[in-house]
């Protein structure tokens, strides 16, 4: 009988494991035919520090951490001296992390008390159909005027955007909640308005109110960028400041050092959502 068993068990992981490898094999693939194109694209283009090779960019990735830079932290007001490229990425932390989770929070308490509250969602509506279509680069002249060129206002920028992501992703969870899913807990007895949002909407919402907050880390990296563009401390003033200068090897090692730190959050959140999914 645990022959079978065993037998049946390695049936059902074998072509699991076949399957992941086959397409571990293709996303190397294509990783590859990337960097044979950017190859041949930056030696056929002249002058050659236009489009840095793919030998050029990694060396100035590395020299990104061969010296240090001294940094001061917002708030504490102590000085750090870390490489010179966690520095600038410290920088754009400090303003990305405030804004991404000030934005997330209340874009989601927003997003949940209209999706469930009629009344609530009559008086707001018109006013977001107002303010969404607005980009958040849009604002960044607000942000000169009200905060100054530095983390506030860059935090501020970064706050839009996470807003209206994570805003649409609880709007929508809550406002699909099945009808059948209420009708069955009114008949268990959950009468009250905040429990029936507690123990059915939010579990409910839960799945996308989680895929808006995923997409919100990756967009407010993109965001930041445009953030810093007005001379806010980080990754994307280095990233102009170094084209400016022609240094465009350096601009794609900062290019790098954003897609690493991008990958790490969205690995380390999608842990923490299957976790959280756990009962789906």
């Amino acid at each position: 009988m645990s022959l079978q068993t065993d037998s049946n068990s390695s049936a059902t992981t074998m072509p699991r494991f076949e399957g992941d490898a086959k397409r571990y094999l293709r996303g190397l693939g294509g990783l590859t035919a990337f960097l044979i194109v950017w190859w041949i694209g930056a030696m056929m283009t002249q002058p050659s520090y236009l489009v840095p090779g793919p030998v050029a960019s990694v060396r100035a990735f590395v020299d990104l951490f061969a010296t240090s830079t001294a940094i001061v932290a917002p708030v504490l007001g102590s000085e750090m001296v870390l490489p010179t490229g966690l520095a600038h990425l410290a920088e754009t932390l400090f303003h990305y992390v405030p804004g991404l989770l000030l934005g997330a929070g209340c874009g989601i308490s927003l997003g949940l008390a209209m999706g469930w509250n009629g009344a609530l969602d009559d008086w707001f509506r018109p006013l977001v159909r107002v303010l969404r279509p607005i980009p958040p680069l849009a604002w960044v002249v607000f942000a000169i005027v009200w905060f100054g060129i530095h983390h506030t206002g860059a935090a501020f920028i970064v706050f839009v955007g996470a807003f209206w992501i994570n805003f649409y992703g609880a709007y929508g969870g809550v406002e699909g909640v099945s009808s059948d899913l209420t009708d069955a807990a009114s008949t268990l007895g959950v009468e009250r308005d905040l429990s029936m949002l507690k123990l059915v909407a939010l579990p409910s919402a839960a799945p996308q109110v989680l895929t808006g907050f995923r997409t919100s880390i990756g967009r407010c990296w993109m965001i930041v960028v445009g953030a810093e563009l007005f001379g806010a401390p980080g990754v994307g003033y280095e990233i102009i400041n170094a084209s400016n200068n022609l240094a465009m090897a350096t601009s794609v090692a900062y290019m790098f050092l954003i897609s690493l730190a991008f990958l790490c959050m969205d690995v380390g959140f999608r842990l923490v959502e299957r976790s959280v999914l756990a009962w789906r």
